[in-house]
């Protein structure tokens, strides 16, 4: 009998949180569904966070995934919105993690290479090459929940090959992958402290 699995993608913003599901049965994937959390009508930082948080594991109550695939945040010059799109991420992945899913982070560009073979196309360009490989009737009019379903499909595309990036198990394996790190030639590095949880 042909295994089935299940991979939830998530593009994680305090704006709006875009998230995808599809169906994997052998070696075919089929849509399962897409959507967004709107967190725009909320001005307070750390609720969008908490609702980040409960949205994602009502996703993983409701579906019970597999596997997630996030998209990682992109480097920009604003640290103060990076640093929300990174918190938001980091929430997110803590929701999956506290149900021990293996999650996946991707770069932009590598979600965007693996839709459409360009890793500069626009969110439009994704998401008609989604539209088209998952027969979708219609398209959203934020295009962020395209982009949460472009990280499953990306995961999809990638998970046969041996290096698919930052792979977390369980919180032990993202602490030990996230330890501190000695800058080489005077990078600037953020180190960030995790200590790991008692048992």
């Amino acid at each position: 009998m042909t295994k089935e699995r299940i991979i939830l993608g998530i593009d994680p913003g305090t704006t709006i949180m875009g998230f995808g599901l599809i169906k994997v049965v052998g070696k075919t994937m089929q849509f399962m569904q897409l959507n967004e959390l709107n967190l725009k009508k909320y001005d307070d930082h750390y609720l969008k966070l908490k609702l980040i948080f409960e949205r994602t594991i009502e996703l993983i109550d409701t579906y019970n995934p597999d596997e997630i695939a996030i998209e990682a945040p992109f480097f920009g010059k604003n640290v103060q919105s990076m640093l929300k799109l990174g918190r938001a991420q980091g929430v997110a992945m803590a929701a999956g993690l506290s149900r021990e899913i293996p999650i996946t982070e991707y770069l932009p560009k590598k979600i965007k290479m693996a839709i459409t073979g360009n890793g500069n196309a626009s969110k439009e360009q994704v998401a008609k090459m989604l539209q088209s490989m998952l027969g979708l009737k219609t398209l959203p009019k934020n295009l962020d929940a395209t982009d949460g379903l472009a990280a499953a499909v990306c995961h999809f595309y990638n998970s046969s090959k041996v290096n698919i990036g930052k792979s977390y198990s369980g919180w032990d394996a993202f602490v030990k992958q996230n330890s501190p790190l000695t800058p080489k030639g005077g990078t600037k590095t953020t180190v960030v402290n995790l200590r790991k949880k008692k048992n």
